[in-house]
């Protein structure tokens, strides 16, 4: 009963007997007109995730782009853990719809999630990693605890504040290219290298690490 029950987990894409499971949700806004943005530091830091994990498996479910990899975390003790990467499509003030339907299709709690954000009162190349807590004024984050509550890990991503008159939307909304687009795409990949640490590690040492 159990291998069957496996079985079916993997084709219902949910963790089988015996396994963990952990979402990871890159936050950002879907289309060409926002790829090359601040707001989509989420993005970038999960499509990192992604090529360094092998999952390019994307498919769209529960109004987000999902990837799943089934991987071995020394956490875990030996146990395999369902990776879950996901890129929600709803527009970023609606994230929250997306977070709550991969939640309940996996059959998981706020124990599991991870929300990779960018973060304005951050400088750039700046890292923070927390659990809990208000959203900030990032609206991504607040429709998730609007949604499924406010106890979950977040990784956030320094973009700085927007340079003088600029309106802090208009900001991180701007398209970036060249050296300006590259070392967002650098700081990026740091959130992912300290996601992927988190996986592999507790809070505080992920804390201590990259704060």
């Amino acid at each position: 009963m159990a291998l069957l029950d496996n079985i079916k987990a993997r084709f219902a894409g949910s963790a089988g007997e015996g396994e963990s499971c952990r979402i990871v949700v890159g936050l950002g806004n879907p289309g060409e007109r926002y790829a090359a943005t601040r707001h989509n530091a989420g993005f970038f830091a999960v499509d990192a995730l992604a090529e360094e994990f092998g999952s390019d498996n994307w498919r769209v479910r529960f109004d987000s782009l999902v990837a799943e990899k089934r991987v071995m975390l020394a956490k875990e003790q030996g146990g395999r853990t369902l990776l879950v990467l996901a890129k929600p499509q709803t527009m970023m003030n609606s994230s929250g719809r997306a977070v709550k339907g991969l939640l309940k299709h996996y059959k998981t709690g706020l124990e599991s999630l991870i929300v990779v954000q960018d973060d304005l009162d951050l400088p750039p190349g700046a890292l923070r990693i927390k659990k809990g807590g208000g959203h900030g004024g990032h609206n991504g984050i607040r429709d998730i605890i609007a949604q499924v509550g406010a106890d979950f890990i977040r990784i956030k991503i320094g973009v700085g504040k927007a340079p003088g008159r600029m309106d802090s939307f208009e900001y991180v909304l701007q398209q970036l290219k060249g050296e300006s687009l590259e070392e967002l795409r650098v700081d990026a990949a740091r959130g992912a290298d300290a996601t992927r640490f988190l996986l592999e590690h507790d809070l505080t040492e992920t804390q201590n690490r990259f704060n």
